[in-house]
């Protein structure tokens, strides 16, 4: 590709231009405050309604506040420096999203929250859009985790390619949507699995989904742990060893995602034959009776 020959870049967020980036770093604090005060705001209704944790329990809460703190993380200065000093930081940055503030928002079961704390009017037209046929198409879990699925893996892949990875660096604006994204496939993918309602995944198909992603981003890790040569420019990799900095972000990405992925994987469907034992005990004698206990 011809941005692998590209002259030397500086990092990510030295290259953003000082007051666009303020205020896109600006817009990203009030779209999470309004996001926190419209989940408080419909939580408060809820449980005014049918009592403290109606709907959505304290945990559900405590998981969404936590998503929001995972997101503040990820920009917090620390983490911000890290991801200017090398392609590893700028990774880690990535994982928080994707692995840590994706699924505490998804476990906060917001759909319902979030409506509620919608105007009357807007409430009424995403009613509306849900009752339609592609919101009822997208309700069914096969069709929705083949949606979600196919989201994360595409964003996960499309913006970690060498010329989306550099529009990034370059400009405020697409590296607050790369991040935007992250946040909101992550968020997608897993209330498929987490949220509660008949809508959620059975274990097996949550399984099948964490697992296909899962080897998806692992695939994605692989090409930058194990490339011969460095795949992006001096200036996006760390001095002195650019190619080290590229492995150690390989495995960054790699690593914890498929742990996350997979553990929550095996807990649901460790789940979900826990139940099916429940419904089926396995002492429970299926085969029929004797002959003489039918006839006597």
């Amino acid at each position: 590709m011809p941005v692998l020959s590209s002259p030397a870049l500086p990092l990510a967020h030295a290259t953003a231009g000082g007051d666009a980036e303020r205020w896109w770093e600006l817009a990203g604090v009030l779209v999470l405050a309004g996001l926190a005060a419209a989940y408080g705001r419909g939580v408060q209704e809820l449980w005014r309604r049918g009592g403290r944790g109606s709907a959505v329990g304290a945990a559900r809460a405590a998981a969404f506040a936590g998503g929001i703190a995972a997101v503040v993380v990820a920009q917090s200065p620390p983490v911000h420096r890290f991801a200017e000093d090398s392609f590893t930081g700028h990774m880690i940055q990535h994982m928080i999203l994707l692995v840590v503030a994706g699924p505490l928002l998804a476990a906060g079961a917001a759909g319902l929250p979030l409506s509620l704390a919608l105007p009357r009017r807007a409430r009424l037209s995403w009613s509306r859009l849900r009752a339609g046929a592609v919101g009822r198409w997208l309700r069914g879990p096969l069709h929705r985790g083949i949606v979600v699925g196919t989201s994360q893996v595409a964003v996960l892949w499309f913006w970690h390619l060498p010329a989306p990875y550099l529009s990034a660096l370059g400009h405020p604006a697409a590296h607050a949507a790369e991040h935007a994204s992250f946040v909101l496939a992550a968020w997608l993918l897993w209330s498929a699995v987490l949220a509660p309602g008949r809508h959620r995944l059975a274990g097996p198909a949550a399984f099948l989904l964490l697992f296909a992603t899962g080897m998806a981003a692992a695939a994605l890790g692989a090409v930058l742990t194990l490339a011969p040569a460095p795949l992006y420019p001096a200036g996006v990799l760390a001095e002195g060893d650019p190619l080290t900095d590229q492995q150690l972000a390989g495995l960054a990405m790699w690593i914890p995602m498929d742990v996350v992925d997979g553990v929550l994987a095996l807990a649901l469907f460790a789940r979900w034959l826990s139940r099916q034992e429940r419904r089926t005990p396995g002492d429970r004698e299926l085969a029929p009776p004797p002959a003489e206990e039918v006839t006597g």
